[in-house]
C-alpha cells in the first residue's frame, strides 16, 4: 500500500487531497503550516516504542492508535484524542508511513473532529531494500523532529 496521493486526484486550493471518511490527505509541509499557524494539533498515532526508538515531532501529542507489543488497539484512543484536540482546531494525524493514520483519521471524524491524514507519515515508504527514511516522510522533508 502506498502513502502517496493519487496523482490524478486534484488537490483543492488548500492543498488537501480528497479522501473517503475523513477530511482528506495533506502533505507533511501542509500539516506543519497548519500546526505552526495554530489551526491544527499534530497527533502522533505511532506506538510509544516507535516514537522512543525512531524519533518524534516536538509538540506533537502522542496518542497511539495501536500499541507495541502485538499492535493491540489502544482502548484509550477516543478519550485521549478528544482531550488532545480543542474545539475549532483540526487534527492532523501522523504514523510511520501514512497508513495507520488513515484509520485514526476516520475514527477521529466519527468522533466529530475535523481530521486529516499526513501523507508519507514520519518515515515514508520502504525503498527497494525495505528501509524507510529515504522515500518521503516528515523527517526526510526536513521538518522539525528529535530523537532521544
Amino acid at each position: 500500500m502506498t502513502s502517496s496521493p493519487n496523482p490524478s486526484a486534484p488537490q483543492d486550493r488548500f492543498g488537501i487531497f480528497p479522501a473517503a471518511g475523513y477530511g482528506g490527505d495533506v502533505t507533511p509541509e501542509q500539516a506543519a503550516r497548519w500546526v505552526e499557524a495554530g489551526e491544527a494539533v499534530l497527533v502522533d498515532v505511532r506506538s510509544d516504542a516507535e516514537r522512543e526508538w525512531v524519533g518524534f515531532v516536538p509538540g506533537a501529542v502522542p496518542v497511539a492508535w495501536k500499541q507495541w507489543p502485538g499492535m493491540a488497539p489502544n482502548p484509550d484512543f477516543d478519550t485521549a484524542l478528544r482531550a488532545a484536540v480543542p474545539a475549532g482546531r483540526k487534527a492532523v494525524l501522523l504514523c510511520r508511513s501514512g497508513v495507520r493514520s488513515v484509520s485514526a483519521a476516520r475514527r477521529a471524524t466519527e468522533l466529530g473532529l475535523e481530521a486529516y491524514n499526513i501523507l508519507e507519515g514520519f518515515e515514508g515508504d520502504a525503498d527497494a531494500q525495505g528501509h524507510r527514511g529515504k522515500k518521503g516522510g516528515w523527517r526526510l522533508r526536513g521538518l522539525p523532529w528529535q530523537q532521544r
